[in-house]
């Protein structure tokens, strides 16, 4: 059975581990604060969860999903992912992660940051333009009219396609977009921005976003 890693386990980590252990797969979860701390949530996941470090989570995945504050990006293990689909979910919030130079002036992007990070690895932007609630709130069956659109943004189209399968298995019509510099189209106080949209609205969304510079 196939492992998806979990690289924080907070809000969206804890949903997305949810709906992986409904959709048949293993998580090993880890935080910054130690596996000990899991514990609740391991038990409420069931058999197929574990907690471990961030090391081991990154070393037992598949599938990896890196969803912690902006801040903490230097902490994710990197050797471990080599190879691998890393699925960042991440978020730039100036006032909890403090000033980021290379994304005040908008030269990179917060999964481009990662993907320097991880430079083995293969980053694909998702969920991280939804609401945590959400993700087990609004998910339905392919097909289903006004079906909510997740993007799923990346450079390796192998990559995309893989996360596009995880998006749809999860409940949300995906939106595939590349390069990966393109996350900034569904980043905060943009149009797509935790706002339910269909894969038609999703992708005019994101044609009216604008940088903050021009905003």
């Amino acid at each position: 059975m196939a492992t998806i890693g979990f690289i924080g386990s907070g809000h969206i980590g804890s949903q997305l581990a949810r709906l992986a252990v409904a959709n048949g797969w293993d998580v090993v979860m880890s935080n910054s604060r130690g596996p000990e701390t899991l514990a609740p949530l391991v038990a409420e996941l069931g058999p197929r969860a574990r907690a471990g470090t961030p090391a081991e989570a990154a070393a037992a995945a598949d599938l990896a999903v890196v969803t912690i504050p902006l801040r903490a990006i230097g902490d994710v293990p990197v050797e471990p992912l080599a190879g691998k689909v890393v699925i960042d979910t991440n978020n730039y919030y100036p006032a909890r992660d403090g000033q980021i130079a290379a994304l005040d002036d908008e030269s990179t992007t917060t999964a481009e940051l990662l993907q320097d990070r991880l430079p083995a690895s293969k980053v694909v932007k998702a969920f991280n333009h939804i609401q945590a609630a959400r993700l087990t709130d609004d998910g339905q069956p392919a097909g289903s009219p006004d079906r909510r659109a997740l993007a799923v943004i990346g450079d390796d189209p192998e990559a995309i396609a893989e996360v596009a399968r995880l998006v749809d298995s999860f409940g949300f019509e995906p939106v595939e977009v590349s390069p990966l510099s393109e996350g900034w189209r569904i980043q905060r106080d943009t149009p797509a921005y935790v706002t339910r949209l269909t894969a038609d609205e999703l992708r005019q969304a994101m044609g009216r976003a604008k940088r903050y510079r021009d905003s």
